[in-house]
């Protein structure tokens, strides 16, 4: 099951035609990883505390399908689709919540993306492997 986190469209995330600008996908993405690691008692400055290490974006894909506008209220997934020792894959969506379509009950899929992210070693910033406490918690049951 995907971690969902929402999101409201202001100004300053729409360009002059009060469409979301594309790299602002980037920041809701980011803070939904963010905020589904702290619902798993993982928030990254704990991390770096406890472990001395971090979690980067190594790369990352987008796939826009439709715009989000101005006032619009989204829901930003995260769920993991894959880990190894020291990267694990991230697939995320933006939807628009349903109650603001005209027809049907589904979310509409906005913009998807596939995030990597690699874990490194919070002082000389090279890769490290992920702890296995980090990993456990994670992975699903």
């Amino acid at each position: 099951m995907a971690f969902e986190w929402p999101v409201r469209i202001y100004w300053e995330d729409t360009d002059a035609g009060g469409i979301v600008f594309y790299a602002n996908y980037l920041k809701f993405f980011e803070r939904a990883r963010t905020e589904w690691l702290r619902s798993l008692d993982l928030g990254q400055q704990r991390l770096r505390e406890l472990t001395g290490g971090m979690f980067v974006v190594t790369d990352a894909r987008l796939r826009y399908l439709r715009p989000a506008r101005l006032d619009d209220e989204l829901i930003v997934t995260a769920s993991l689709q894959g880990s190894g020792r020291a990267s694990m894959t991230i697939e995320q969506q933006a939807l628009l919540k349903p109650q603001q379509m005209n027809s049907g009950s589904q979310p509409t899929v906005l913009c998807e993306a596939s995030i990597r992210i690699g874990w490194v070693d919070g002082a000389s910033m090279r890769p490290a492997r992920i702890p296995d406490p980090v990993l456990q918690r994670l992975s699903p049951p």
